[in-house]
């Protein structure tokens, strides 16, 4: 799974760069180390995705 392609990946002009705008608190954290770095919460497409099926 590509982290471009994700739902939650979002960009900060400020820093310049992508990141995942999905909170994560420990538990979660763990989770996704423990899955190999597959995250659970991976969901494809965008916002445009969503209006063209509606």
């Amino acid at each position: 799974m590509n982290c471009d392609d994700c739902w939650y990946n979002s960009y900060d002009e400020e820093q310049d760069e992508y990141y995942c705008s999905r909170y994560f608190d420990e538990d979660e954290m763990e989770r996704l180390l423990r899955l190999g770095g597959r995250c659970p919460y991976f969901r494809s497409g965008s916002e445009y995705d969503v209006a063209r099926k509606q």
